[in-house]
């Protein structure tokens, strides 16, 4: 935004609106109050509409800013000038040579300076109306005074005026010329009487002719920095520099040289420090390297300084990824994945990137891992099952379900914990948990007769006789003689019997049609087109 501003700026002050450049460089400072060069653009421009205190405070902040760049001073030397202040514009010019003395600029400014010292000090010592011909404020009396004013466009006139200006002496040869006359009394607000005095001069709108020197003078004034030039062009130079530096340490790194990739990504840190790509790039080769305390110093400081330049969040979000992935390869060892979780939750806040959703995700499941292996004892699991056991038997459902709930964290690949707490949630009438840990219990052992008897139950209660037929069934192939799982398919088929010779209650009728359409492929019958329309015409006919 700030580079937007300033680019703005140099382009009306190139074409002569200095107050809209004023206006851009402004908008500049205020995104960027430590940039030296914008309060140098913004002086010069407000020297060009001859506002010489505002461009001596910005020339004074810039030199303050940096106080070893010579065109600062360049810059003061010129308010200086304006202000008619030579003494301290000269002071200027000096300090500013101090620092570079091959400055053409400054060079040309003393230069000035100096003669419009040398000629105030002649003026003054050789003619008593000197004064009234020193500086700009002469070509600016006689433009503004309607009876001066077409002189000017007169360049014999001009020069006369010229050579007045530079020895104040000479006036006495030009007095005898009644343009001269008149122009000394505007100069000294007095009139005097000439042989045309009692004629009015119009004032002329063609263009006036203007002594060289203020041409040159406002030509110095209305230099810019461009980014082709100076500050600009060395930064574009560096940044280059460092570019190159990157592609050999990127080339190293693909050839598993990490020691000369990291002296080129170090490199080119130290000659551009603004683009935080080359940090991240060595936290890179410092994570190959195992080197993991490296990897996060760099990280975190790509990220401070990522956030001082207002970096692209997703740099930032990248680094904070790779901190994130050094602490996950040290949690393997330290068994601590709270920093990992909270490293890649604050790159999600800076870009919500799939690949670090994916390492939140794992770290998560690691962390979740690691806490069930350290809560891992099957003898406490054991007894909790136990006292589990005898809840059940005192009817305390509840209390016994909190028991094996507790004997299964303790040892997740005990079939018997959730066999018993299938139990427990078919006596409570919770069949869908009771299911859940039916299921369980066949997945831990496929061959535990019990998975097969407690889940067949809870579809059975679930009047799922068809279903609980099946579960039956599979569990006999694994133990033929279990008389739980014979009388189970005992009860289904009586149930199945009864359905089928219409001994149903309108209750018991109503629930199975219900549990009927809920069948998939019921469902997808009946939702065909043609079947739709066969329905229909039967109601019609009906």
């Amino acid at each position: 935004m700030a580079e937007e501003a300033k680019s703005k700026g140099n382009a009306a002050f190139s074409s002569g609106d200095f107050t809209t450049a004023i206006n851009h460089f402004t908008e500049a400072i205020n995104l960027t109050p430590t940039n030296h060069v914008l309060f140098s653009n913004r002086s010069a421009a407000h020297a060009s509409l001859n506002n010489y205190e505002e461009a001596l405070t910005d020339a004074k902040k810039t030199v303050e800013l940096k106080p070893d760049w010579g065109k600062g001073y360049s810059r003061l030397g010129a308010a200086y000038l304006g202000l008619n202040q030579y003494d301290e514009a000269i002071d200027a010019y000096t300090k500013g040579l101090e620092i570079d003395p091959s400055n053409e600029g400054l060079k040309s400014g003393l230069s000035d300076a100096k003669s419009f010292v040398s000629r105030f000090r002649s003026r003054a010592a050789s003619n008593p109306f000197g004064d009234a011909f020193k500086g700009p404020e002469m070509w600016a009396k006689l433009t503004a005074d309607v009876s001066t004013r077409g002189y000017l466009k007169e360049p014999d006139f001009v020069n006369m005026m010229q050579e007045i200006q530079k020895n104040p002496s000479n006036l006495n040869i030009y007095l005898k010329d009644q343009r001269v006359m008149q122009a000394l009394g505007v100069l000294l607000n007095v009139q005097f009487k000439t042989q045309s005095s009692g004629d009015e001069v119009e004032g002329e709108e063609d263009e006036m002719v203007v002594p060289e020197h203020v041409v040159e003078k406002k030509k110095v004034e209305r230099e810019v920095e461009s980014e082709e030039v100076g500050e600009e062009k060395e930064k574009k130079e560096r940044k280059q520099k460092a570019l190159k530096e990157k592609e050999m340490g990127n080339a190293a790194y693909k050839k598993k040289d990490f020691d000369t990739a990291i002296k080129h990504y170090s490199t080119a840190m130290e000659i551009d420090d603004e683009d935080i790509s080359y940090i991240t790039n060595r936290a890179a080769v410092y994570l190959e390297m195992g080197k993991y305390d490296e990897c996060i110093k760099d990280c975190d400081k790509a990220v401070e300084r990522g956030r001082e330049l207002r970096s692209d969040y997703k740099m930032v979000a990248k680094a904070l990824t790779r901190k994130g992935t050094a602490l996950g390869k040290m949690a393997k060892v330290s068994k601590d994945y709270e920093p990992v979780i909270e490293t890649y939750q604050k790159a999600l806040t800076e870009h919500r990137n799939p690949e670090t959703l994916k390492r939140l995700n794992e770290a998560e499941r690691a962390k979740k891992e690691l806490e069930q292996q350290e809560y891992y004892d099957p003898n406490i699991g054991d007894e909790e099952r136990e006292k589990g056991n005898e809840f059940f038997k005192e009817q305390k459902y509840p209390d016994a379900v909190k028991h094996y709930t507790e004997a299964i964290k303790r040892n997740p690949k005990d079939p018997r914990a959730y066999s018993n707490r299938a139990a427990c949630y078919t006596k409570l009438g919770a069949m869908p948990e009771g299911l859940k840990d039916a299921e369980k219990c066949i997945e831990l052992d496929p061959t535990f007769s019990k998975g097969y008897s407690r889940k067949g139950a809870v579809q059975f209660f679930m009047k799922e006789y068809d279903n609980a037929m099946e579960t039956y069934q599979e569990g006999l192939k694994h133990d033929p003689n279990n008389q739980e799982l014979l009388d189970g398919v005992r009860r289904c088929v009586q149930q199945i019997n009864k359905a089928n010779r219409g001994d149903l209650t309108p209750e018991e009728l109503k629930e199975r049609q219900a549990k009927g359409m809920q069948d998939p492929e019921i469902q997808n019958i009946l939702t065909d087109p043609v079947m739709r329309q066969v329905k229909k015409q039967t109601s019609n006919f009906l």
